[in-house]
């Protein structure tokens, strides 16, 4: 086993084993394999130890990465994983789903220097998966128990992170979620090839065994008003996401056959999860025998192809108004969706969707990518004359999301939001509008990776464990 660090100059870059194309584009098993325990430890070991480490800074929780990194090369797992897990609540799940080429790796020194980033998100995953695997992952085990509770809607990555954090405190935690299961998006909205139910079941079984309580089927607005809540809480925590899909705004939209990229992502995880989906069964969602076009650029939309390849699709393609290097999406999730079959269409946009009642085709045009805005990125121009037909029996938008207008779903009209809609939070206190009511996660910065939303939920917590002290000091000094 390797007892030294720095040894990239003899170690190469060894990337996890993936199954074959072949193989994994039948089935939606996770399709990394696990790293062994020396090769994990040798990848560990080829840390250069920088004195000011990059893959740190540019990891959103602040992950202590080169110090984990030293301990798994040299067997410490238990300490590997007590490091890991002191600032990043559910480390298998980013070890899984970051994009780390765009975050820690890509800004890993061996990376710049050309000698290949260490494996830090591989790392990660092995720590953690053996941690559960010899029973060091334990519940929240609050050293007391505090009266004051605190209401979550949302049991998403940042509502659970929060939880997980005010149980800690010794907080009593109500996590309240409109759907049947915890985990949000975790659950509904990244398929299984990338992360595997079972392993965010096991965490949200792990808070309810440390004492947090779920209410699912549980729709604020519906079941309870924010104003409800607020009188059975102490504080609330607003981490409900963002849902709701950007439209295609082009002729022939609305036509029979167009979908939303969540709603077709939700009906095969829900087939994945064995609930019954008519939708899916009927085949309206279910991508099986079709031709397929994706539009957009991002991880979801490298969800949405990938999914579509695993149910049988005749064919298919992504449309993206951008070139390769342009694309926000993780790249190795562009690579793994090539290697399964799809087709990218770099540097088109659809002009029109073409059908009688039911969408035939996706009208596209070709783009030319022009001189940069004020964001930094090239802006892409129609270049005329340019148009092409590619025929489409399902078409997936993946244009992004925005939030939901909370002041009329939640019944509070006094709750502030920012122009974008999202709710508006003071920056220090993360509190909104509403005395004793905080929000955190997507529904505040819009939509974002998991590991920002771990990060907000974090911080949330702790804003709101400092007003609730605040608050019994001011009442303890009447």
């Amino acid at each position: 086993m390797p007892s030294k660090m720095l040894q990239f100059t003899r170690l190469a870059q060894a990337m996890p084993d993936k199954r074959t194309s072949a193989e994994r584009r039948h089935d939606f098993a996770e399709i990394y394999r696990p790293l062994e325990t020396p090769e994990a430890a040798a990848q560990a070991s080829r840390c250069e130890q920088c004195g000011i480490p990059f893959c740190q800074i540019h990891c959103p929780v602040s992950n202590n990465i080169p110090d984990w990194l030293m301990l798994a090369a040299a067997g410490r797992l238990d300490e590997a994983y007590a490091l890991s897990s002191a600032t990043n609540t559910f480390p298998e799940i980013c070890g899984r789903i970051c994009p780390q080429d765009r975050l820690c790796e890509g800004n890993c020194v061996l990376e710049q220097s050309h000698h290949g980033a260490v494996t830090i998100g591989a790392t990660e995953k092995y720590i953690t998966d053996t941690a559960w695997a010899r029973g060091w992952v334990k519940p929240p085990k609050p050293p007391r128990e505090r009266s004051q509770s605190v209401g979550i809607i949302g049991a998403g990555p940042a509502g659970l992170a929060a939880a997980d954090q005010l149980r800690q405190q010794g907080y009593q935690v109500h996590v309240y979620d409109r759907h049947d299961r915890a985990g949000g998006l975790l659950i509904y909205g990244i398929p299984g090839f990338k992360l595997d139910k079972d392993i965010v079941t096991r965490r949200t079984r792990l808070l309810e065994d440390g004492g947090v309580v779920f209410h699912l089927n549980f729709a604020v607005g519906r079941d309870a008003s924010l104003a409800e809540l607020r009188q059975r809480h102490d504080a609330v925590l607003i981490a409900t996401g963002v849902y709701k899909a950007r439209q295609l705004t082009v002729p022939g939209a609305g036509l029979a056959g167009t979908h939303a990229a969540l709603d077709y992502l939700i009906a095969s995880n829900r087939a994945g999860l064995g609930d019954g989906a008519e939708c899916f069964d009927g085949g309206r969602l279910n991508a099986a025998g079709k031709r397929v076009v994706v539009i957009g650029g991002g991880d979801t939309a490298m969800d949405c192809v990938r999914t579509a390849i695993r149910q049988g699709a005749q064919s298919v393609k992504c449309l993206y108004r951008r070139d390769r290097a342009n694309m926000p999406g993780s790249q190795r999730e562009v690579s793994n969706a090539e290697e399964e079959g799809v087709e990218f269409l770099w540097q088109s946009a659809p002009e029109a969707l073409l059908g009688d009642g039911h969408v035939t085709g996706v009208r596209s045009v070709r783009m030319h990518l022009g001189i940069a805005d004020a964001s930094g990125r090239q802006v892409p121009t129609p270049i005329e004359g340019s148009q092409v037909v590619v025929p489409a029996d399902l078409v997936i938008t993946a244009l992004g999301f925005d939030p939901e207008d909370m002041p009329s779903l939640f019944d509070a009209a006094e709750l502030a939001l920012t122009r974008w809609g999202t709710v508006a939070v003071d920056e220090r206190s993360r509190m909104t509008s509403l005395d004793g009511v905080f929000a955190a996660g997507d529904i505040v910065r819009g939509a974002s990776l998991v590991v920002w939303a771990i990060k907000d939920g974090r911080d949330a917590a702790q804003a709101i464990d400092g007003f609730i002290r605040q608050a019994a000091a001011r009442q303890a000094a009447e």
